[in-house]
């Protein structure tokens, strides 16, 4: 099964590169250089996350070992360079949220636009199921049109808009707020 984490997702020769795959897997310790460097790229020059001062190793250690098995992170490679990561993050801390997830991919500016980012979209959807997640969320920046149609082309939907919520690079951002429903938790069947 091609979507299967740890296994390749794309054949070969795709992306551009001559006998180019890439794998979809979890996330390490020993991973977070490339994470922070990708997450500090994404905090740099877009406004994917409205994080605005890049994090350091240390602090993205913490991060990636407060995620859990519950709260996958997954890396996209290409070989065995880390090109791109998603996650699936808390939604609340409250115990009536415990069966909703917020999702959230990057990948790195160069491998943008070559299907990675879907990808890593689709084994996070794969995950969040197998988990038993009820549904997932998803916020996408007012003028992320790419992000935008890739969410919604792959079965969320567009909840509402919060308007003005962001200040980054000197401007106010509204945020999208995206839904996606899965199959409900065996426990509540």
């Amino acid at each position: 099964m091609d979507s299967e984490i740890g296994k390749p997702v794309l054949k070969e020769g795709n992306l551009n590169f001559p006998g180019a795959s890439v794998t979809i897997r979890r996330a390490e310790l020993g991973d977070v250089e490339p994470i922070t460097e990708i997450y500090n790229e994404a905090i740099l020059t877009t406004t994917a996350t409205f994080d605005t001062e890049p994090k350091d190793v240390a602090e993205r250690t913490e991060w990636l070992k407060s995620h859990g098995e519950r709260y996958p992170v997954l890396l996209a490679l290409l070989g065995d360079r880390i090109v791109g990561w998603s996650a699936l993050s808390r939604w609340s801390d409250r115990p009536a949220y415990d069966h909703t997830a917020k999702t959230s991919f990057y990948v790195k500016s160069e491998f943008r636009g070559l299907g990675i980012g879907r990808k890593l979209k689709q084994a996070t959807i794969e995950e969040a199921r197998r988990l038993g997640f009820h549904t997932l969320v998803a916020r996408v920046a007012e003028g992320s049109e790419e992000s935008l149609h890739l969410n919604m082309s792959m079965g969320f939907v567009h909840i509402g808009t919060l308007k003005e919520v962001g200040r980054k690079f000197d401007r106010l951002i509204g945020v999208h707020i995206l839904q996606k429903m899965l199959d409900r938790p065996e426990h509540d069947k």
